[in-house]
This record gives structure tokens, C-alpha cells and sequence, in this order.
């Protein structure tokens, strides 16, 4: 189950390499999931939005000018927070079972609504 980043699906300032690398993944996934879906085999991705551990932290700063980044962060998420770290095995879990046996080739947002598809 390949896990990307929603910055593959909707951009993100300073992180240009980052962000096309994570494009890469989900390019590479979708046309996997047309190549091996004949065999019974699917492929879909994850993409975790903003996710509260060290490198997110670290990417928005310390001190006042961190929290005052993180704070609207939060309010541009409908959700009113960021992501868990325990938010994105329940999906994984998910699309690894037998009960997702007819899914492939799929994105799967796990954002709070913040790159909700339209």
C-alpha cells in the first residue's frame, strides 16, 4: 500500500522536490493498479494531510511565528485539527482487507476535509 502525501495532490509551498516526488508515487500506483488488476491484484494510495509529528513541527518553526503558522493551519482544515498519527492504519487497514476487493487505482485523502476531491 503506497503512502504519498497530499502535497502530491495539491502542491505546497517550499516543497517543490517533496511534492513531485509524492506525485511520482501516485503516477507510478495508478498505473500499477491498470497493469495487475486482471490478476486480483489492487493497488491504491494513501495521502495523509497535515499530521502533527517532529517534521511537521519542524517545517512550521518553533516559537510564536511556529504556533501562529500552526494555528491557521488548523482553522483552514474543516476538521479544526491536524492529523494523528493514529488517523491514517485505520484506512491502510481498510484497503488491505477483503472487503476493499473492488477497489484499485484510488486516492484516499486523510486530511480533516482540508484537500477535500471536487
Amino acid at each position: 500500500m503506497p503512502i504519498s502525501s497530499d502535497a502530491a495532490r495539491v502542491g505546497s509551498s517550499g516543497e517543490a522536490v517533496y511534492s513531485a516526488c509524492k506525485g511520482g508515487i501516485l503516477s507510478f500506483s495508478k498505473t500499477l493498479a491498470r497493469e495487475v488488476a486482471r490478476k486480483g491484484i489492487t493497488v491504491n494510495v494513501v495521502c495523509p494531510g497535515p499530521t502533527d509529528t517532529p517534521i511537521l513541527r519542524g517545517f512550521l518553526g518553533e516559537g510564536e511565528a511556529g504556533q501562529k503558522v500552526y494555528d491557521a493551519l488548523v482553522r483552514a482544515i474543516p476538521m479544526k485539527r491536524v492529523g494523528q498519527p493514529d488517523d491514517v492504519p485505520g484506512i491502510v487497514a481498510f484497503l488491505a482487507s477483503d472487503e476493499a476487493g473492488f477497489i484499485t487505482g484510488q486516492v484516499i485523502s486523510v486530511s480533516g476535509g482540508l484537500t477535500m476531491a471536487g
